[in-house]
């Protein structure tokens, strides 16, 4: 019974951290792709993953969308963004970026979306 119960906590659990990451801020606004500051927010991220990871380096190409939402002078990026690992066809991964005043960014998260 105990386990039942546990599993069952787990289930909820990582249920409702899925539906709020899911769900923007309230604060949140879309990013213009084209904007030179998303873009180098973007190509960071993709640097950065570059860096932790041992498989095909990735090459930017461009941001596909996102929004940013500011909170306390930090600047939360949730980027879609478009690479390419030397295939045919560009590779669309998620990030999530948090720069905090002058310039300072941590990649929070990066992930296929999209093969």
């Amino acid at each position: 019974m105990k386990f039942q119960s546990l599993t069952l906590i787990l289930v909820v659990l990582f249920a409702s951290v899925a539906t709020n990451q899911a769900i923007a801020p309230s604060n949140s606004e879309p990013v213009n792709v084209n904007d030179p500051h998303v873009i180098e927010i973007a190509n960071f991220a993709v640097t950065e993953y570059n860096k932790k990871t041992t498989e095909a380096k990735l090459k930017f190409e461009k941001v596909i969308n996102g929004l940013s939402s500011t909170v306390n002078d930090e600047t939360n990026y949730r980027l879609t963004v478009a690479a390419n690992n030397g295939s045919s066809s560009d590779l669309i991964y998620g990030a999530v970026v948090l720069e905090k005043p002058s310039k300072n960014y941590t990649l929070k998260l990066f992930a296929l979306i999209h093969a």
